[in-house]
């Protein structure tokens, strides 16, 4: 249900740090979940510490396998299709001049304006 795809945790990244690490991060923060919710994620969550992470925590990673693994997993292409509407939201995000030309330096202002903005989007 789109009702459902709404952000659970943001955080402000580095912008020289890769996206891996963070989203095992973010993911951790979020703790173990009930049922077996799809994780969409993109080619860059697709290694074996992330997959062993959300496997532990509950989550079923719908992730793409990099051309180069030597043993690809099959990817469910019905629910990655569905990363789409991710990839819309933070578009629709970055059209804010504010957010786009990140006007404000500091972290906490930045991130602020972020999350109005999230949820100026989940009323609409």
């Amino acid at each position: 249900m789109l009702e459902d795809r709404v952000p659970l945790i943001l955080t402000l990244t580095p912008g020289h740090s890769g996206d891996a690490p963070w989203g095992r991060w973010l993911l951790e923060r979020l703790g173990p979940i009930s049922g077996r919710p799809q994780l969409l994620a993109d080619r860059a969550y697709e290694g074996d510490a992330m997959r062993a992470l959300a496997a532990e925590l509950g989550w079923e990673l719908v992730t793409p396998p990099k051309a180069n693994r030597r043993k690809p997993w099959p990817l469910n292409r019905v629910a990655y299709r569905a990363r789409n509407a991710i990839e819309r939201y933070f578009g629709r995000i970055k059209r804010l001049r504010g957010i786009a030309n990140r006007y404000h330096k500091l972290a906490h202002v930045y991130l602020n304006q972020i999350l109005l903005a999230c949820i100026h989007f989940m009323t609409k």
